[in-house]
């Protein structure tokens, strides 16, 4: 053993594609490598891969979501992880899980404007949130789960952390998203608690109507046919192809529209309140006017 000891102090060899260099020349090579990368010269034709800010909550207390979102045997990540208020009533800090410049694993099968699972271009915040406190709610329609409030706590590092990612990465008003806004029908999260409009009154990030615009548009006829609600979410961002029938797909994403939208009733029924809203957004964040406006589309 000391023979072998001295051995490996004495030489300080290395293997290298099959040579044996020596560790100052290995030391040399990789500072002559280092200047082959000038960076002198920037160009100013780039922007962030990032395009869409997911907010979920994790439906576990603190413990559980870390051990979720670090452990490898659950495959599953954030970006970031904001404790509960308990939590941060002991340590008022944001948990960065994964660089942003690196892909976390929280959106999973999800669509967004265009985009197919969205890991690789968005950033991905877990809120410790229980949802609904109860399994066997699952099953339950939306409407009916006894869901957990935020804490005001969490919900100010919530904003002034989304407020910072949009403002560094240019993300526009509509990708900023839910869950289940990505992934309807099969994501619930951050639920109809989650409080939207205070995120866009109180921090200037995401996407809501004006109360002016709603009111408008309540005057319009209700449209009820499925294809027109399916071409007025898909050109908000929603994964609604045009089948033309009310099928389950379809009110899965009326629901997690309402859920974050009009969240007093996410029932997945297109009823006129609903329509206003979409119609308002769209007008404001696409501009696209109801067809039967004097003018049509622009």
């Amino acid at each position: 053993m000391a023979n072998r000891r001295q051995f490996l102090c004495r030489t300080g060899m290395i293997a290298a594609g099959g040579a044996l260099l020596a560790a100052p020349a290995v030391r040399a090579q990789r500072e002559t490598m280092a200047l082959w990368i000038d960076e002198s010269h920037a160009s100013a034709n780039q922007d962030s891969r990032v395009r869409t800010l997911v907010l979920h909550y994790t439906a576990e207390d603190f413990a559980a979501s870390l051990k979720l979102l670090t452990d490898a045997q659950y495959r599953a990540s954030a970006h970031y992880l904001v404790p509960d208020a308990a939590t941060l009533a002991a340590k008022p800090a944001v948990l960065r899980l994964v660089p942003e410049k690196r892909r976390a694993w929280h959106a999973g099968d999800s669509y967004w404007r265009g985009e197919r699972y969205v890991n690789g271009s968005s950033i991905g915040v877990e809120i410790v949130n229980r949802g609904y406190p109860s399994p066997q709610q699952d099953d339950w329609p939306p409407t009916l789960r006894d869901w957990v409030a935020f804490d005001d706590a969490q919900i100010a590092l919530v904003g002034r952390l989304a407020a910072d990612i949009v403002a560094r990465h240019r993300i526009p008003p509509r990708n900023v998203v839910g869950h289940a806004d990505i992934s309807p029908g099969r994501k619930v999260d951050p639920g109809p608690k989650f409080p939207w409009e205070r995120l866009y009154r109180e921090f200037g990030v995401g996407a809501w109507p004006d109360d002016g615009d709603v009111r408008r548009f309540l005057s319009r006829r209700l449209p009820t046919d499925a294809s027109d609600w399916q071409r007025r979410l898909e050109a908000y961002g929603y994964d609604a192809p045009e089948s033309g029938a009310w099928d389950a797909e379809t009110r899965a994403v009326v629901t997690a529209f309402q859920m974050h939208f009009r969240p007093a009733r996410c029932d997945g029924e297109p009823d006129a309140e609903s329509s206003a809203i979409l119609d308002a957004l769209l007008s404001k964040y696409a501009g696209r006017v109801p067809e039967d406006e004097e003018g049509g589309h622009p």
